[in-house]
């Protein structure tokens, strides 16, 4: 079941996020955030590889900035939770207490040292997303998942079913820049 159409969401306006935009949404039965992942990857790889001749891709956002972009598969996959623990050792609560209040002071204790602007309400889920901007998104280049968002980030992801705190989601990344968002479907009417 999709859906292509306009959106219009009445959220934050910034350089990366337009409140109008197209999408394209869909529900997949037996589907999870990993054939997902494989089919995002498959359908922009092969759109750049029929549109460029190329999967290897030049970008100029402005004067000061020359990109060259890879969409060759396999994209790189960063779980942010291993990646943010590789750049602050010991500094990282674990997904799974982020719901504690110590875990959001050790959070903004780490964004005030960072030197990193948060407005408030000062969230756990909000330093993540600080975190997560400036030190992986700033990573990705040529295509990139950043996966497994914690719990707090997700509400409607379902559950990770290996790993406690995190779920099953995904966003790719392109020259630095959201291009998708998808995630297994929370379906637990409980949790939900």
């Amino acid at each position: 079941v999709y859906e292509i159409g306009k959106n219009f969401r009445n959220e934050g306006i910034d350089m990366t996020h337009n409140p109008e935009f197209t999408c394209c949404e869909f529900y997949m039965a037996y589907a999870d955030y990993k054939d997902l992942m494989q089919m995002t990857e498959e359908m922009v790889s092969a759109m750049v590889k029929m549109i460029h001749g190329s999967y290897i891709v030049k970008f100029n956002p402005d004067s000061e900035t020359n990109y060259t972009m890879d969409f060759t598969p396999p994209w790189r996959r960063l779980n942010i939770q291993e990646e943010l623990e590789k750049l602050f050792p010991g500094k990282m609560p674990k997904p799974e207490n982020l719901h504690l209040e110590e875990s959001r002071a050790m959070l903004d204790a780490l964004v005030v040292a960072q030197g990193l602007d948060c407005a408030a309400p000062r969230t756990a889920a909000r330093l993540m997303d600080k975190l997560i901007g400036e030190y992986l998104e700033e990573q990705c280049i040529s295509p990139t998942f950043i996966c497994e968002h914690p719990i707090i980030m997700s509400p409607l992801a379902k559950y990770h079913r290996s790993k406690p705190g995190v779920t099953e989601r995904f966003e790719a990344f392109v020259a630095k820049k959201e291009i998708a968002n998808a995630y297994t479907e929370l379906n637990n009417p409980m949790v939900q």
